[in-house]
């Protein structure tokens, strides 16, 4: 059986911004309703680099984790006030990265997302390939400073960020070129990107088979998976609305199959409530209906 967590991320941005739910009642509820864990976004409120400073600190939080009876599926970086596609210097993004590997290392963290940062009109006012150049070289340098510490990158595409294309996707994860380097397969951007073909630049790029069809296409290049629904919309004219089980369209009985066969290296399943406005209402349906995923696939 698979482990299953939340990204906490969901109870502190977007509709929780003004009122984010602290994090020692986050652990708390998600143990309740039987969670194995929690991905951690590490902003705001929520236990992060800067609001846990010292190794004193991040022991005392990783503590009461353990024993709340969870453990941490992954990190999602605060990364998004650097410059990655446009900057001719990457010094201050692989800083900031090197902050928050050294976080996931302190944490016991095993895994770390990344994205490209800045939105498809980016491509817009630059040159696609200097752009794609820079962002695998940068990437390089970090998936190697990565798998020294003993944690894998994992890329979260997705439709409000660069390079948001099928073959985008396929030829940056392969320009990297590193084991410890992957994609982060999230099921509602993978239906907005490869069924829907949303704010892509230039002529849209879908593919016949949709989300499965990329699941496909990435097979063995798959790191971690976030499962969430998806009914074609977008949020905010941004980035993919992540609708709860079965608010949407997608087939998981087709897809958890697939990517059952991605070559995944650990058993995590997480869910993936972003900007949703009830999130904190949903996820115990949400916990139900993965439940009920695990039984049929997760063995």
């Amino acid at each position: 059986m698979k482990r299953i967590s939340i990204g906490s991320w969901a109870y502190a941005i977007g509709p929780y911004a003004n009122n984010p739910v602290p994090w020692e009642e986050v652990i708390s509820k998600l143990a309740a309703l039987g969670f194995d864990g929690v991905e951690l976004g590490g902003f705001g409120i929520h236990p992060n680099p800067d609001n846990l400073p010292t190794k004193e600190d991040r022991a005392k939080c990783k503590k009461q984790l353990a024993d709340a009876g969870l453990a941490f599926s992954g990190l999602a970086a605060n990364l998004w006030g650097e410059q990655l596609v446009n900057a001719e210097d990457p010094t201050k993004y692989i800083e900031e990265f090197r902050k928050n590997l050294e976080f996931c290392v302190d944490m016991g963290i095993g895994g770390i997302r990344v994205d490209t940062v800045q939105p498809p009109t980016i491509l817009d006012e630059m040159d696609e390939d200097v752009a794609r150049k820079r962002v695998v070289s940068t990437w390089k340098r970090c998936t190697g400073e990565a798998a020294d510490k003993g944690v894998y990158v994992t890329w979260e595409f997705e439709p409000g960020f660069a390079f948001n294309k099928p073959s985008d996707i396929l030829r940056i994860v392969e320009e990297v070129g590193d084991d410890n380097f992957g994609v982060m397969y999230d099921a509602c951007h993978a239906h907005m990107v490869a069924g829907i073909g949303a704010r892509q630049p230039g002529k849209k790029e879908t593919l016949p088979g949709g989300a499965l069809e990329l699941a496909q296409k990435l097979r063995g290049k798959i790191n971690h998976l976030h499962l969430i629904d998806s009914d074609g919309t977008l949020h905010g004219d941004e980035t993919s609305t992540h609708a709860p089980f079965g608010d949407g369209i997608i087939d998981f009985d087709t897809l958890v199959p697939e990517l059952n066969r991605s070559g995944i290296k650990h058993d995590w399943w997480t869910i993936d409530l972003c900007f949703w406005p009830d999130a904190w209402v949903v996820t115990e349906h949400c916990k139900k209906a993965i439940d009920a995923l695990n039984v049929k696939y997760g063995g």
